[in-house]
């Protein structure tokens, strides 16, 4: 029953993608939306906080911030993909539905504009030099 629900949430967070893409991002507007995320996250350093630093995650492969402990889980969701708008439209949307066993504790963002939003703003953020 458990995978039945995982998978109706993330086939959910696909089609709010769709919407999502046939929109720009705000970027002054995820920066908003990006306060829910800053106790946990940074972006403007490759400093860790509680949770991996956000900084160039646009491209990166999950699970893999060099210095930052993941989880097994995130690891394994990890192998062979990367963070585009796709993937984290999904996992922004039901972050422990689709990565069963992550540590993240945020329950996700519900509406698909600060999703759309939130990853236009980290967009902005490529990794130091």
């Amino acid at each position: 029953m458990s995978r039945i629900i995982a998978a109706a949430c993330t086939a959910a967070a696909l089609l709010l993608s769709s919407n999502a893409f046939a929109q720009e991002g705000n970027v002054a507007a995820g920066e908003a939306v990006f306060k829910k995320c800053s106790a946990c996250h940074n972006v403007d350093s490759a400093k860790h906080k509680v949770g991996p630093s956000l900084q160039g995650v646009i491209g990166r492969q999950p699970g893999v911030a060099e210095g930052f402990k993941y989880s097994k889980a995130m690891v394994d969701f990890g192998a062979g993909k990367v963070w585009d708008d796709a993937q984290l439209t999904a996992y922004l949307a039901n972050p422990r539905g689709v990565v069963k066993g992550t540590r993240m504790a945020f329950a996700g963002l519900k509406e698909p504009k600060e999703i759309t939003d939130v990853i236009a703003y980290l967009k902005t953020f490529t990794p130091a030099p």
